[in-house]
């Protein structure tokens, strides 16, 4: 294959594991097309059977050596749950948002809190939600 296909297969997957709820798997596997585009590239990727290849084997060790760290970073910073901690914050009653309960059709009353155990980020598979 050519170098640039291995970079536009590269993006692709790595736009794939931006929209995608998951773990981080398809995001290894676009760095490996991106390394295989940058070698093919230069030369050094040799025949397609060995691009195949290379993509397979640096996909698989950039899962096995990077996502754990990467995941733990994430963890660390805040990761995902800073944006809805931060929706979650601005909708809080008297807060600078939109009220958290509305209404229900009809002018009845009621509504879920969706807090998470720590009382400020979202709630998530496993947590308790309070019906009032």
């Amino acid at each position: 294959m050519t170098w640039w296909l291995w970079i536009v297969l590269g993006l692709i997957l790595l736009g794939l594991e931006l929209s995608t709820p998951g773990g981080f798997f398809i995001a290894f596997f676009g760095a490996g097309a991106l390394v295989v585009g940058l070698l093919t590239g230069s030369g050094l990727a040799g025949p397609v059977w060995l691009q195949w290849l290379l993509f397979s084997i640096l996909s698989i060790v950039f899962l096995i050596f990077f996502r754990r760290p990467l995941l733990e970073w994430m963890k660390r910073r805040g990761g995902q749950g800073r944006a809805a901690r931060h929706l979650l914050e601005r909708a809080q009653p008297g807060g600078p948002g939109p009220a958290a309960r509305p209404a229900l059709p009809g002018g009845a009353g009621g509504g879920v809190d969706a807090l998470g155990a720590d009382g400020v980020t979202g709630a998530l598979r496993g947590d308790r939600c309070r019906h009032y």
